[in-house]
């Protein structure tokens, strides 16, 4: 098939993309960030030495120590309970809501490319207003709406987060829609499905992982500032936006009940994209192309 041959050389590539990333020292030290956390994820409840809602009236503030490595809360809680599982539920969410997010905007924005004309002017000037909102005033006007919890924040992730890679894919895909074998396609009268999934979905597919990836680091952080707000992951379960929150008002007295969970909500955040910006100079992409931001 016409359509294929871009594909060859892409796909031999594949088994050496582990390789080229971790020669990269950051692509090494980046990856094994991100795989830490996520076991650590993963084992946490078979690790914590504590239940993380706990409370002991006797052990308010306690600094670390052999029983309580990371110390204690205003309300006796072991912070290294709820530093190991604060990730567990920001991950969950925002890996759903990743895929969500590269999945719609990957496949309208590649739509738009091939159609074209008003429809493709009509959909981007839509993105363009909703994009011209300020990220947390568009996440809180929904929360407000619809309320916390997990069902509320992955739907409105993958909505704020995928217009930007309606961006991306549209940008993509607009250097293939011209190409020989996406002609060949329409000239044999393949459906713009077709032609979608079979043509250029393909070719711009490490484009849409890179920025996959790159939005689930963003989906992250953005996850941990809104349980800072109160309006992320609702208490009592343990979140890092939400520990810090919480020890505002003591951090100058009890600074472990912060410290532990920004370092841990730092080392994946930074782990991650190093990893993806390996991966984008494994695959030669440029992250700062394509209006990627």
């Amino acid at each position: 098939m016409i359509g294929a041959a871009p594909e060859i050389g892409r796909n031999a590539r594949q088994p050496r993309l582990l390789a080229r990333i971790v020669a990269r020292p950051s692509g090494a030290v980046g990856l094994a960030l991100v795989i830490l956390h996520v076991g650590v994820a993963l084992l946490a409840p078979f690790l914590v030495p504590h239940d993380f809602a706990a409370q002991n009236a006797d052990a308010i503030l306690l600094p670390p120590s052999t029983r309580y490595w990371f110390g204690t809360d205003m309300l006796g809680r072991d912070v290294f309970t709820r530093t190991l599982l604060g990730g567990r539920e920001a991950m969950l969410i925002c890996t759903i809501a990743t895929a969500l997010a590269v999945f719609w905007g990957g496949i309208v924005g590649i739509l738009v490319a091939l159609v074209g004309g008003w429809i493709d002017n009509a959909v981007m000037r839509c993105a363009d207003a909703l994009m011209s909102m300020p990220w947390i005033l568009f996440v809180m006007i929904f929360v407000a709406a619809l309320g916390t919890g997990t069902a509320t924040l992955i739907p409105i992730l993958s909505v704020s987060y995928g217009l930007s890679v309606v961006y991306l894919a549209r940008s993509a895909a607009l250097e293939f829609v011209t190409r020989d074998f996406v002609l060949a396609a329409q000239a044999r009268g393949e459906s713009r499905r077709t032609i979608i999934f079979r043509e250029l979905l393909p070719n711009v597919r490490d484009s849409l992982a890179v920025q996959g990836a790159m939005q689930w680091s963003w989906m992250i952080l953005g996850v941990s500032s809104l349980s800072y707000l109160g309006m992320g992951v609702p208490p009592p379960n343990p979140d890092w936006g939400l520990m810090v929150a919480d020890a505002r008002s003591i951090m100058s007295a009890a600074p472990w009940t912060a410290i532990f969970p920004m370092l841990a909500l730092s080392s994946l955040i930074i782990g991650a994209n190093l990893a993806v910006d390996a991966t984008a100079k494994a695959l030669g992409i440029d992250r700062n192309a394509r209006g990627q931001g």
